[in-house]
């Protein structure tokens, strides 16, 4: 176990996270916030490449930390016939196995799936890869940049006059952790409910996870033929929406379609007149005269600091919230509320901050584990039942 029983919903559920990096890591992350008892196996002497990411403390990766919290860690190398035994002997064990290895290398190594469910029938394998375990892409290397720009997410970022725009961090491996970990318990049900409970493979296409995100852009391309192109921060499909400069060289980021928070929003600036103009009449006329609506909030807006626009709106009913950066966010007084951030163990720094679990969960509440910790640190106490246990793939 861990060093503190996980505490969570899917405490009891076994995971083995053969998986690096990032996307698939996260996913097993997400488990293991949940309450899962998650392995992370690693290269021996190498470990995850995450473990050299910046930023780093005295040499450690602050990344790495938060990135594979709440799990055990051990050395073990599947390429080698040592690794793959006792790789073997830990499935029957385990429900969930997780990878994001080039499609075909476990195969190679005598792990493949018809393997693993022929020693553990029930197991739930998730194989994460940038672009799906077919396909002609099949075999390309996957990175959040990459399958960001081919799901068409990149090409409608930024300003319409610019180069298209990635976001500052690799949402690509986020989004993809959390339809990982979002098909591992949909499967998990699958077994549950299957009077035989037998598990499966869930292949998980990176660039299918963010395609599928962007919803509407599909039907409409196939129904109207329309690409959607860069409007920068201004909302296609609602106006006022945008990002707006205040006074004091904060920044504002306004929302807002229907009738009832367009009125509260002029109302908060003084202007519930512009109600009756017919530009304005609703979303779809003022989305048409964007510009005009859009020149008025902004000239409010540089007129106002951002806290008096914040409590102009907050009095009026209005929709907006300013962009807060991270230290901002560490006083904000809605976070303080949530404690949507929480003190975390760890081996190295005594206790460090991170995100709470999200969601939070009335009957079983879930709680960071231990932030992560060293290369091999909990190898012996895992591997040592299994070193004496026979191969469960030789057994008769």
């Amino acid at each position: 176990m861990t060093d503190t029983a996980p505490a969570g919903p899917l405490a009891g559920l076994r995971v083995l996270d053969i998986s690096t990096v990032v996307a698939a890591p996260f996913a097993a992350t997400l488990l293991a916030d949940y309450g899962a008892d998650v392995v992370k196996a690693e290269l021996p002497g190498e470990g995850d490449g995450l473990r050299t990411f910046p930023p780093f403390k005295e040499g450690k990766s602050l990344w790495w930390k938060v990135a594979n919290r709440g799990k055990r860690f051990i050395e073990l190398d599947l390429r080698t016939p040592e690794g793959a035994d006792l790789f073997r002997r830990m499935l029957p064990d385990m429900d969930v196995v997780i990878e994001n290895f080039r499609p075909g290398t476990l195969e190679r190594w005598g792990l493949g799936p018809d393997d693993l469910l022929k020693i553990n029938p029930s197991l739930v394998l998730l194989r994460v890869t940038g672009f799906g375990q077919t396909g002609p892409a099949a075999n390309r290397p996957g990175f959040a940049r990459l399958f960001e720009a081919m799901s068409g997410l990149t090409y409608m970022t930024g300003e319409p006059d610019r180069a298209p725009m990635h976001a500052g961090h690799p949402m690509g491996d986020s989004i993809g952790g959390v339809f990982g970990a979002l098909a591992v318990t949909t499967a998990l049900l699958s077994v549950r409910s299957d009077p035989e409970k037998r598990g499966q493979v869930v292949d998980l296409s990176l660039t299918e996870a963010m395609f599928r995100l962007l919803d509407f852009q599909t039907i409409g391309y196939d129904q109207l033929g329309k690409v959607v192109e860069r409007t920068g921060n201004r909302n296609q499909y609602s106006a006022p929406a945008d990002v707006y400069p205040t006074q004091d060289g904060r920044y504002i980021s306004l929302a807002g379609s229907t009738q009832a928070t367009f009125r509260n929003n002029l109302r908060a600036i003084g202007r519930e007149d512009l109600l009756s103009d017919p530009r304005f009449a609703g979303n779809a006329q003022r989305v048409e005269n964007v510009e005009a609506i859009d020149a008025i909030f902004r000239a409010w807006f540089a007129a106002h600091t951002q806290d008096h626009a914040i409590a102009r709106f907050r009095e009026a009913g209005g929709t907006l919230a300013p962009i807060l950066s991270i230290d901002q966010i560490f006083e904000d007084p809605q976070f303080q509320a949530r404690e949507a951030i929480v003190p975390v163990p760890d081996d190295d720094f005594g206790e460090v901050k991170m995100q709470a679990v999200v969601p939070r969960f009335s009957r079983t509440p879930a709680r960071p584990g231990r932030a992560a910790g060293a290369l091999g640190r909990d190898t012996e106490a895992v591997l040592r039942p299994y070193r004496a246990a026979p191969d469960p793939a030789r057994q008769d």
